[in-house]
């Protein structure tokens, strides 16, 4: 049971870090001179943790065999 706790509280990091890179793309999107190098590090780092968020989702809510 605890282990689920762990893994709640670490999708809740990792959705508030995913939002918030979200934004900061929007912010350098609306911002010329648009850094493209940089947009495309934060959309990659952004990938990754929606990743990690499904793999986490995944970990607590087992699949169910039909």
């Amino acid at each position: 049971m605890e282990d689920i706790l762990e893994l709640e509280e670490k999708l809740a990091e990792l959705e508030r870090e995913h939002k918030d890179l979200d934004e900061v793309i929007d912010r350098l999107r609306n911002t010329p001179p648009v850094d493209f190098l940089q947009m495309k590090r934060l959309q990659k780092k952004k990938l990754m943790l929606k990743d990690q968020i499904q793999k986490i989702r995944s970990d607590i809510i087992p699949d169910i065999i039909a």
